[in-house]
């Protein structure tokens, strides 16, 4: 095989990956939504108006630029972490999943509420 069709060959396979990767971060947002709505989320949040909980696009407001802000919202989302509520702690409920990929188009979907 020539050098050039070579170069072609890589070139191409890393513009899949490329492809493939973005493909990756896309966000599902009915299957983001659902999952909310089946885990309790929105008896608590909303997208736009705040409730018991803060609104998503609040949450995404707090966090936009942080680096860390996945990680953050993956903590909270998977960890049942102390809220206050009224007054009162509580535990957070976690997402109703294990499955990582889902907990981060969760956590992706929040965040692109924001924009």
């Amino acid at each position: 095989m020539s050098i050039m069709k070579s170069a072609l060959c890589v070139g191409g396979f890393l513009i899949g990956l490329t492809g493939a990767a973005m493909a990756a971060d896309a966000v599902d947002a009915a299957a983001a939504e659902a999952l909310a709505k089946k885990s309790g989320c929105l008896m608590c949040h909303s997208v736009a108006a705040k409730k018991v909980g803060p609104a998503f696009k609040d949450v995404a407001a707090k966090y936009k630029g942080n680096p860390d802000a996945e990680k953050a919202l993956y903590k909270h989302l998977t960890t049942n972490p102390k809220v206050k509520i009224g007054g009162a702690e509580q535990a957070h409920d976690s997402l109703k999943t294990k499955n990582d990929a889902d907990i981060y188009n969760v956590i992706r979907w929040i965040l692109t509420l924001g924009t």
